[in-house]
């Protein structure tokens, strides 16, 4: 073999290379991390465009706290049930074509919410923007595990969490100070526009699928990969980390504005979206995830995170700026820390088990976004009801659950790596 090669193959006397996948350094590997990484920009902007916006919307529309988080919570539950069908129709159609349709329906829908004429409309838009965005979170892991070199999978995908976490502090970032000038509809107009720039480089760069093998589009074969998804303790606990981990972090989010533009703070919608920023430190961390990932058993890697997000959980109830920053700084980095492990952790047991990556992986979005849009509604219920103290208390109740699930996944028994592909145990 040549050490000069791009890629990585595997060849024996009598058969065809086998394509192991776009090794580090090479070109196709590149293209594949910086589409990759433009595509979760572009998802995470335009799903968490509205969240910096929720004080604006009460004020605009008269809708409560809970009401105006609709455009949050709504918007994540039309994604996680989109994502039960984007998973088994891009085994039939392909990764790569699901993904640009996505893209693009995406920022058309993201133009429209701009421009809705009434408080509704918005609301049935935003639903609409959670449908057309599954197709890349549905595949975008297990394309990754397909198309790259097992030696690069987990950090990749640490990669690719840090780029939906950039987009998730993008969509505020961009929102948040425009509205204060211009208004919301400015806003999303702005977010729209990032997305269509987002979309132009992943058509541009992101490379055809190589290791893709279509599956028969019948009702039995999509019943087996379902089941076989659905029948693993391992996958079933993974599921549900995800949905725990994401409802801690976007459930204080959502009640974070609110709780800021208040006394004592009396922040601005444009200096609560700065507190953002924190982002940037979730994207470091799942990347170092990743790549700890790559060297040690993710059952000893994956506890760190949720002890970093409790810690942030009890700063947070500090009535000192400084002090409540760095807790949502942990709280970030504690999130971004379990799930850029889990996602890559949900394909490689899938692919060791024998189930479908794909599903699989659509059925931990599921819970992921069930989680999102549940807990991020009550995230502002308890505020409304019981203000700091029942977001904390509900937080922390969450975390405390996925430690419970850590603890369960590190004493269930790994399952050997399939050949040439995963690069440890699963």
């Amino acid at each position: 073999m040549s050490t000069t090669t791009p890629s990585i193959r595997d060849t024996t006397r009598d058969e065809q290379p086998i394509f192991l996948g776009h090794s580090p350094g090479s070109l196709g590997y590149r293209r594949i991390m910086v589409a990759m990484f433009a595509a979760g920009l572009a998802t995470f902007v335009l799903l968490y465009s509205t969240q910096a916006l929720l004080p604006a919307f009460g004020r605009e529309f008269g809708v409560s706290p809970s009401a105006s988080t609709l455009t949050v919570s709504l918007t994540t539950a039309a994604l996680a049930l989109a994502l039960l069908v984007a998973g088994p129709v891009s085994e039939i159609v392909g990764r790569t074509r699901l993904i640009h349709l996505s893209m693009w329906a995406s920022v058309v829908v993201a133009a429209a919410c701009a421009l809705a004429p009434n408080w509704s409309s918005l609301v049935g838009l935003r639903m609409l923007a959670g449908l057309a965005l599954a197709g890349l979170p549905a595949v975008a892991t297990a394309y990754l595990r397909e198309e790259l070199h097992p030696s690069a999978q987990a950090r990749a995908v640490g990669l690719y969490i840090g780029g939906t976490g950039i987009g998730g502090m993008a969509g505020r970032l961009v929102t948040a100070p425009i509205a204060d000038v211009a208004g919301w509809r400015w806003a999303m107009g702005a977010a729209a526009v990032f997305a269509l720039v987002c979309a132009v480089l992943v058509g541009v760069l992101l490379p055809a699928s190589r290791n893709f093998h279509p599956s028969p589009a019948s009702r039995a074969t999509l019943v087996r990969m379902a089941r076989d998804a659905l029948t693993d303790r391992a996958l079933l606990a993974l599921y549900l980390l995800g949905a725990c981990v994401v409802g801690t972090l976007v459930a204080t989010l959502n009640a974070l504005g609110f709780r800021l533009t208040s006394s004592p703070f009396h922040l601005s919608l444009g200096a609560v979206a700065l507190i953002y920023l924190v982002y940037a430190l979730g994207t470091a961390s799942s990347i170092a995830a990743g790549r700890l990932s790559d060297l040690h058993d993710r059952r000893d890697v994956v506890p760190f995170g949720c002890a970093i997000a409790l810690i942030g959980v009890a700063l947070t109830l500090s009535s000192v700026l400084p002090v409540v920053v760095v807790g949502i700084a942990l709280i970030t980095i504690g999130f971004f820390w379990m799930h850029g492990i889990a996602s890559s952790w949900v394909t490689v047991r899938a692919h060791a088990s024998g189930a479908s990556t794909s599903q699989a992986a659509s059925f931990y979005l599921f819970s992921y976004y069930v989680g999102s849009s549940v807990f991020g509604n009550l995230g502002a219920t308890a505020w409304t009801h019981a203000g700091w103290h029942g977001v904390v208390l509900l937080t922390s109740g969450l975390l405390l659950v996925s430690a419970a699930l850590i603890a369960f996944l590190r004493h269930v028994p790994a399952l050997a790596p399939a050949q040439h592909r995963t690069p440890a145990a699963a």
